[in-house]
């Protein structure tokens, strides 16, 4: 969705911070960058793409997009606001305690038991997130800061 006509049929005009912003997302995605960034993180983007777009308008615009459906927002470890691209299919994350990674991942299996455990103790889960803080143990990880 980068189309002006796409984002006015959910009821936001077409403004060049707006389709910036939803390019750079998809550019992301479809690059295989990490999917998860923060507003600055977008800032920083957009600057090295000569876009001058302040990051006030960055954090208007991402939560404009967050209601509006297009972005979802996580709060992971780090008390840092994480955005990536709603694609309309659940997903839970892992996240790397030691570079701040995140991995995506869905197991039927831990969906079916959540839903158990809230059905057992009188509960119907509406909506629900699982954050995984994890250590990554690969020793050839390229994600792994060395120290110098």
């Amino acid at each position: 969705m980068t189309h002006p006509d796409d984002l006015k049929s959910i009821g936001l005009k077409a403004t060049y911070p707006r389709l910036k912003i939803l390019d750079l997302f998809h550019k992301l995605q479809d690059e295989g960058s990490p999917r998860h960034v923060t507003a600055e993180d977008v800032y920083r983007h957009l600057l090295a793409d000569g876009l001058d777009i302040g990051l006030a308008t960055v954090y208007r615009v991402l939560t404009q997009f967050e209601q509006a459906g297009l972005l979802q927002r996580h709060h992971f470890e780090s008390g840092k606001a994480i955005f990536e691209l709603n694609e309309g299919q659940h997903h839970d994350h892992l996240v790397c305690l030691q570079c701040g990674r995140v991995e995506e991942f869905f197991d039927a299996e831990i969906e079916k038991r959540q839903h158990q455990i809230a059905e057992e103790r009188g509960f119907t889960v509406r909506e629900h997130a699982l954050y995984l803080y994890v250590e990554c143990n690969k020793p050839d990880c390229p994600h792994r800061k060395h120290s110098t």
